[in-house]
């Protein structure tokens, strides 16, 4: 199995290179020409795996993109800033759930951005194309990252 898995995202780096890949669905149909079978379920963990996000490509669609190995925490933060400037729209809090709303293609790369974070309770993420969830662990922690996302935005 670990080499079906090994050659599956090697297969994938070598894609994202020589295409623009802009959903998982392309990316699934790409990886059939190839031979390779895979679910969307394993090519989403593929992708969070191998650290893959959406970026701006030519013609202003969303692409697939290798990113650098997790940066350290300041780089992150810096990293972070960058993503919620760029493409954040909104954030709201309810008890101890964070909502964060971005342009089209962008909440997974928002999630990721936190995930790397280590924020302290943060419980977990979820993120669609456009909206994120953050579970955290209180509502108190909740409100407090919810003002500095907005805090974020604003500067």
């Amino acid at each position: 199995m670990r080499a079906l898995k090994a050659k599956r995202q090697a297969e994938i780096l070598r894609i994202i290179g020589e295409k623009d890949i802009e959903t998982q669905e392309q990316m699934l149909d790409q990886l059939r020409r190839c031979g390779i079978r895979a679910t969307q379920a394993t090519i989403s963990r593929d992708i969070k795996e191998l650290n893959l996000v959406k970026q701006p490509g030519e013609g202003g669609s969303y692409q697939y993109v290798a990113s650098a190995a997790l940066p350290p925490r300041r780089a992150a933060a810096g990293r972070l800033q960058n993503i919620f400037k760029e493409g954040v729209t909104s954030c709201d809090v309810a008890q101890n759930i964070v909502v964060v709303k971005t342009m089209p293609g962008l909440a997974p790369a928002a999630g990721a951005a936190l995930d790397g974070m280590e924020l302290e309770g943060l419980v977990g993420s979820l993120a669609g194309d456009d909206t994120a969830i953050l579970i955290m662990r209180t509502n108190q922690m909740a409100e407090a990252l919810a003002r500095e996302i907005e805090s974020m935005l604003e500067g």
